[in-house]
C-alpha cells in the first residue's frame, strides 16, 4: 500500500519584507509576555513560532496581527507602522488583509458554518452573490461543505476547527496567523489544512506565521524560530 506524505515546504527564494515586528514588550501585570520580541515575515513564507508554553508565542502573534497593542516596540505591514494607527483603522486593516485562526475556532454560536465562514467577505462589503461561491468552494476543500447550513453547537470540535480556518482564508488575506490550528483534528484533516496554508503562501503569495508544538505540521515550514522568555530566537543549531 502506498504510504501517504505530508504537505511539505518547497525551497524558494524568499519575498518582499511583508510584516515587521521590532522590540515588541507586552506585559500583564507582573507577568512579562514579550521582552523586546523582533521578527520580519516575507511574502510566500510560513514562518512557525514553536516553544514552551508561556513563551509568548501567542501574545507575539497577537501584536502582530494587531489584535493586542504592544507596551512598547513597533509592528510594521507593507511599509505602514501599525502601531501608529488607530483603532479603526487596525481593525480595517485586520478585516481586509488578515486572517486569524485561533486555538479554539471561536465561531459565532448564532450564525451558520457558512455565514461564519463568509463574514469577511460580508464585513469588507462584497455582494452576496459573490459571497456563495467562495464560501462553498473553501468548505468543500476542507471536507465539510455538508455543514454549511449546521450551527457551531451542532458539530464536532475538528469541525469547527475547519470552519474557523475556512473563515480565515475565505477573503484570499495577505497574512495568515495561525495559533495551534490543528490541535483539534486528526492526520487527514490537519493535512487538509496544512495543503490550504501553502498553496496561500506558494499561489497567492501570502505569508503564515504558525504557532504548533507539532513537530508533523512544524514541517511545512520555510524557517523555524524558537519563542524564549518573551524573546524570538532561531532554533538550537540554526545559524
Amino acid at each position: 500500500m502506498r504510504q501517504k506524505t505530508r504537505p511539505r515546504a518547497s525551497e524558494r527564494p524568499p519575498g518582499e519584507l511583508l510584516l515587521r515586528g521590532r522590540d515588541l514588550r507586552l506585559s500583564y501585570g507582573r507577568s512579562i509576555a514579550l521582552a523586546g520580541a523582533t521578527i520580519d515575515v516575507r511574502a510566500g513564507e510560513i514562518v512557525v513560532l514553536r516553544g514552551k508554553s508561556g513563551s509568548g508565542k501567542s501574545s507575539l502573534l497577537y501584536c502582530l496581527a494587531g489584535v493586542v497593542r504592544p507596551d512598547a516596540g513597533e509592528v510594521w505591514y507593507g511599509g505602514r507602522a501599525v502601531t501608529g494607527m488607530s483603532d479603526d483603522e487596525v481593525s480595517a486593516l485586520r478585516r481586509r488583509e488578515f486572517g486569524f485562526v485561533f486555538q479554539f475556532g471561536d465561531l459565532v454560536p448564532e450564525l451558520s458554518i457558512a455565514e461564519n465562514v463568509g463574514l469577511p467577505l460580508r464585513l469588507n462589503g462584497q455582494a452576496s452573490p459573490s459571497v456563495g461561491p467562495r464560501v462553498e468552494a473553501v468548505l468543500e476543500r476542507l471536507g465539510i461543505g455538508e455543514l454549511a447550513r449546521k450551527r457551531p453547537g451542532e458539530v464536532s470540535g475538528g469541525e469547527a476547527q475547519r470552519a474557523a480556518v475556512a473563515r480565515a482564508l475565505v477573503h484570499s488575506p495577505r497574512v495568515v496567523f495561525a495559533d495551534e490550528p490543528t490541535g483539534a483534528l486528526d492526520t487527514e484533516n490537519s493535512d487538509a489544512v496544512l495543503k490550504e496554508f501553502l498553496g496561500l503562501a506558494r499561489t497567492a503569495g501570502s505569508a503564515v506565521v504558525l504557532v504548533t508544538h507539532e513537530a508533523n505540521v512544524a514541517a511545512v515550514g520555510d524557517r523555524h524560530l524558537s519563542v524564549v522568555d518573551g524573546t524570538v530566537r532561531p532554533p538550537s543549531g540554526d545559524s
